[in-house]
């Protein structure tokens, strides 16, 4: 943000502060006093939008009480002229006052975007208190379940269910995605909320700069748990997390792909729990949408179509996902190993008795589109020859 914001967005504070007292009492402020650099400036974003709307607003309020009172049919002293119907510099004023707000929101909110886009790596932890270039974020890797929090730490090896614990005055870069519906992933103290969709993944950045005990929850319906979709949130000192770190790996546990889709079926109230250690690449599998043993990743079947797809030997390997349509993931009995896209390194359709093109069919007297002419070499069979072979 422009250097002049957190001055008025201090001034802006103190005012509103003193305005709503009396209708605010009891409320959490949190989101207008976080804990957290990027959530501050968000919040003085929203100071200094609401103080300069404030400016058009206040004045035409107390015009129009002023107005009535003055002009009011009692009041005989006032100047009475039911012909007239314009005045230049009121004209003026009328337009130019608001013109003048819209374009002072319109760049104070351009910077801001650019600034606190939640993809874009942090410039700082608080004001003057710039990031040392040697200075490596901590990767946290969060999904989305129905209905809790999953928190992976790759780095630490270790990852936790609807508790999550950061370092005071480090930057922090989470890696977002969901198991089955979309959701919204927010910490008012931290940093503003991101959408987690399956399929997908986003990104967001934050800091925490004092210790304390937080909330973060989900802020986008997704379901019959929604209420209790909520996390506990810890900043701790360099020495707190290190400690909470190795009381993690001490308590035992390990999140495999076997364990994980246990956790995945839909649950409310999950206490919070802690796993030792996680399978490698498991987030990656989660967004991928192949978790599930034998199933292919989407990479792999984008890697595939990319190169022309997989040809004949492909055309039984369409087992349909039917699940994003009519069930919530794990829910429907029988569903693993029967709908999905099976991996070719490992599907049984590769086995030589049951491909569907085991034996040659010489195409030579045939004709028609999608068919080489005589005498011309066969661009499918080119593509499948020069096609990496898919990962497993």
């Amino acid at each position: 943000m422009p250097s002049i914001a957190p001055r008025l967005a201090r001034r802006f504070r103190l005012i509103l502060a003193a305005a709503a007292i009396p209708f605010l009492a009891g409320c959490n402020m949190v989101v207008l006093d976080p804990a957290g650099d990027v959530a501050r400036q968000q919040g003085n974003l929203i100071l200094v939008s609401t103080g300069l709307m404030l400016l058009i607003i206040v004045p035409v309020m107390a015009l129009t009480i002023l107005f009535a009172w003055r002009y009011r049919a009692a009041n005989r002293q006032a100047t009475y002229r039911p012909d007239w119907d314009h005045s230049t510099q009121l004209e003026l004023v009328i337009w130019a006052a608001p013109l003048l707000i819209i374009i002072c929101l319109g760049a104070v909110t351009w910077v801001a975007t650019h600034l606190l886009d939640p993809y874009r790596p942090l410039a700082r932890t608080a004001p003057g208190q710039a990031i040392a270039a040697e200075t490596q974020p901590i990767d946290v890797q969060v999904v989305a379940l129905d209905w809790k929090w999953l928190f992976i730490y790759p780095e630490q090896g270790i990852a936790t269910v609807n508790e999550l614990a950061l370092p005071v005055n480090h930057p922090v870069r989470f890696r977002i995605s969901a198991s089955s519906v979309m959701n919204s992933f927010y910490i008012p103290a931290l940093a503003g909320q991101i959408y987690a969709m399956p399929g997908m993944e986003t990104k967001l950045h934050g800091v925490f700069n004092k210790t304390g005990q937080y909330t973060g929850f989900s802020a986008n319906y997704s379901g019959a748990g929604f209420s209790d979709m909520r996390f506990a949130v810890k900043s701790l000192s360099d020495a707190g997390f290190a400690q909470w770190v190795a009381e993690t790996k001490a308590g035992g546990g390990t999140l495999d792909r076997a364990a994980y889709l246990k956790l995945e079926k839909p649950s409310e109230k999950v206490p919070v729990q802690r796993f030792a250690s996680v399978e490698p690449q498991l987030f990656d599998a989660v967004v991928n949408l192949c978790v599930e043993p034998g199933k292919m990743c989407m990479h792999d079947m984008m890697s595939i179509d990319a190169a022309g797809g997989a040809g004949i030997a492909g055309i039984r390997n369409v087992r349909s996902l039917t699940y994003d349509k009519f069930a919530a993931r794990g829910t429907e009995p029988g569903y693993w190993g029967k709908r999905y896209v099976g991996a070719l390194c490992s599907s049984p359709l590769l086995a030589q008795d049951d491909r569907p093109d085991a034996t040659p069919v010489d195409l030579a007297p045939l004709t028609g589109a999608g068919l080489p002419s005589p005498g011309e070499p066969d661009s499918a069979a080119v593509a499948l020859a020069s096609r990496p072979a898919p990962r497993s």
